[in-house]
């Protein structure tokens, strides 16, 4: 199994990667780290648990058990059938299930792009007690909600009506090796030289194996296909919440943080100007500053 790993960590990085078996399924997770408070960070499409190589080594300097899995879909993560598997009812079980396998004592969910989409719905219906949470560039729920009514969101989120159709994404992003899944971050990026190739291959080869691009895609069809994200009650998140976010994304605009702190009591936001949707990637000193900082209180 080893083998099949979508990473694979140099042994002086301190990092391991292993497979857990949580609700059900097995994930391939990133550890660092010991103890029993947890730092639990979620990537995004197309990404891997490889997107918060630059974030493990802080977080575990800082007390941190770190652990950072490909989600459902990705990489040596099962990859179950059906576009039902993917919806955020689901999804947000799979956090609680590698929660309790950790055997953590406080849990702090740092999240980016899909990763955040599941982390505000897990805090906002309270799965699991959360000591805190940390969002990168994807609005609150309700925020998304008020934005995509209007027209310069919704151009921007013209991918995910795309992605509905059947075979037809998953045959555009795989052609030539999943270069398409390479461009989407060079393209994006405002910053290419934090992009090598040798990166960008990482994500281009799990893209490319069997079903992985159903499974990731999967995820944009239940979205928009069942009423999980829209059926969160009051929507409050009442834990101490930071977002960071990247000024020169693409696909969100950075309208999407007005009137968050509405649902978000406890709320802190950091703007980072020039810098674009792969925040923690193109951006990982200021970020990693941010949480220092942040985490430390």
């Amino acid at each position: 199994m080893q083998d099949q790993f979508s990473w694979k960590p140099e042994p002086e990085s301190g990092f391991t990667v292993q497979m857990v078996h949580a609700n059900g399924l097995d994930f391939e997770v990133a550890m660092a780290g010991e103890g029993k408070k947890l730092a639990l960070c979620l990537h995004g499409f197309p990404e891997l648990h490889y997107s918060w190589r630059h974030q493990i080594p802080q977080l575990v300097e800082m007390g941190y058990k770190v652990w950072a899995p490909n989600l459902r879909g990705y990489g040596s993560s099962s990859k179950p059938g059906g576009v039902d598997s993917y919806r955020l009812n689901i999804l947000v079980q799979d956090i609680a299930a590698l929660i309790d396998a950790s055997q953590a004592e406080e849990v702090t969910l740092i999240a980016h792009d899909w990763g955040a989409i599941i982390a505000w719905h897990f805090a906002i219906l309270k799965i699991r007690p959360l000591a805190k949470l940390v969002i990168m560039n994807v609005p609150h729920p309700k925020c998304a909600q008020r934005e995509i009514r209007h027209w310069h969101q919704l151009k921007k989120s013209w991918y995910i009506f795309f992605f509905q159709l059947p075979w037809l994404p998953e045959k555009i992003l795989g052609r030539n090796k999943a270069q398409p899944i390479k461009e989407a971050f060079s393209k994006m990026a405002v910053d290419k030289s934090r992009f090598p190739d040798s990166d960008l291959q990482v994500y281009a080869d799990a893209a490319s194996r069997p079903d992985g691009l159903r499974s990731m895609i999967n995820y944009y069809r239940a979205l928009v296909r069942t009423k999980d994200g829209r059926e969160i009650g009051d929507a409050m998140v009442h834990i101490p919440t930071l977002m960071i976010w990247g000024e020169e994304d693409t696909a969100l605009d950075i309208r999407c943080t007005d009137g968050t702190d509405q649902w978000v009591p406890n709320f802190e936001l950091y703007r980072l100007p020039g810098v674009s949707h792969w925040v923690q990637q193109e951006a990982p000193e200021k970020v990693n500053a941010i949480l220092r900082d942040w985490l430390a209180d």
